[in-house]
């Protein structure tokens, strides 16, 4: 009899994803026992054309990660979910954009020009920049186009689940293929597997008092306390606003959370909610009878330890953020 077909993309990501995969160590033999793996461009030598010619529906399941950053990837979104069965945004690349989509602050242009122009490790006098389509003696050359912005995977094609994390935990992504394995129902489409439904300071146990913060660091200016909440203590921990499931496990090496597992259930944009929340913590000192401007002024000279709030904020949400990333008026 034949077994169920296992398939993995790479899309715009770093491939910590398969490494995550690959860290399943001699779980993998349990994959391979159960799983015919058919599609995994970093491990198979399946062509494209190869999974066009399987039949629509016949892969079981496709853990599909990275973002959609050009047409290439958006082709084999399309591709991937007509001939998957189940479609699954795995790591926060796919399921949220991740780092590539904070390059959504800038434009196509943008890019090129640091790329290929203003860049001092090329010799590049004539500014040649690639092309979709360059004719050359020997035949027609072709390459994906660049899209302006970078979309989550949700925003291509419909998804059933998503799997957060950069990478995902692979206790975490065991139990999603342990259910597969066992034939286990999983939830309803839609939902966020291999997570939580709260934030992590619920699995942080780090003791948390009354948050005053009247200074922000960066990481490297402070040796952290190893038992405070690591927000009172200036350094900006995203782990009120961000979904639990990973174990805490920066906080618990001292380090704050960085926001990997995206928004925890019922919180629309993650930057917004974690803005808010120092909103209510940070300690301007006394206020009473200051001007507006005076009042701004602290606010700034706080913010100002902070030179990245787009990328400390949304450095995994961007592209599922009410934002989106999007330049209006340059």
């Amino acid at each position: 009899m034949d077994k169920p077909k296992l398939a993995m993309y790479w899309a715009s990501g770093c491939g910590g994803c398969e490494v995550a995969l690959v860290n399943l160590h001699e779980r993998l033999l349990d994959v391979a026992a159960a799983f015919d793996f058919v599609f995994c461009p970093c491990l198979l030598d399946t062509k494209y054309q190869d999974v066009e010619a399987m039949a629509d529906g016949s892969i079981a399941v496709t853990l599909f990660n990275g973002a959609i950053r050009s047409s290439e990837n958006e082709e084999l979104a399309h591709l991937l979910r007509r001939k998957s069965q189940t479609l699954i945004a795995f790591g926060s690349c796919a399921k949220a954009g991740c780092i590539p989509a904070l390059s959504n602050l800038h434009s196509r242009d943008d890019h090129f020009h640091s790329i290929y122009r203003d860049n001092p490790t090329l010799d590049n006098p004539t500014g040649i920049v690639p092309q979709i389509i360059t004719e050359r003696p020997e035949g027609t050359l072709t390459l994906p186009v660049f899209f302006e912005r970078v979309k989550t995977l949700a925003q291509v094609v419909t998804v059933d689940y998503l799997v957060p994390g950069c990478p995902p935990e692979p206790h975490q992504i065991w139990t999603i293929v342990d259910h597969l394995i066992q034939g286990r129902p999983l939830p309803p489409v839609g939902s966020v597997l291999g997570g939580g439904r709260s934030s992590v300071c619920n699995e942080c146990d780090r003791i948390k008092q009354d948050k005053q913060i009247k200074q922000l660091y960066r990481n490297y200016e402070v040796v952290p306390e190893a038992e405070i909440c690591l927000l009172e203590q200036g350094l900006v921990c995203m782990g009120i606003a961000t979904r639990d499931g990973c174990g805490a496990l920066c906080p618990k090496v001292n380090m704050p959370c960085t926001g990997c597992y995206g928004t925890p259930e019922g919180v629309l944009d993650q930057g917004a909610k974690m803005v808010s929340a120092l909103g209510s913590m940070l300690d301007l000192g006394d206020t009473h009878g200051l001007s507006e401007a005076v009042i701004a002024q602290r606010l700034d000279e706080q913010l100002d330890a902070l030179p990245d709030l787009a990328g400390t904020f949304y450095k995994y949400s961007l592209a599922d953020s009410i934002l989106g990333g999007r330049r209006a008026n340059g």
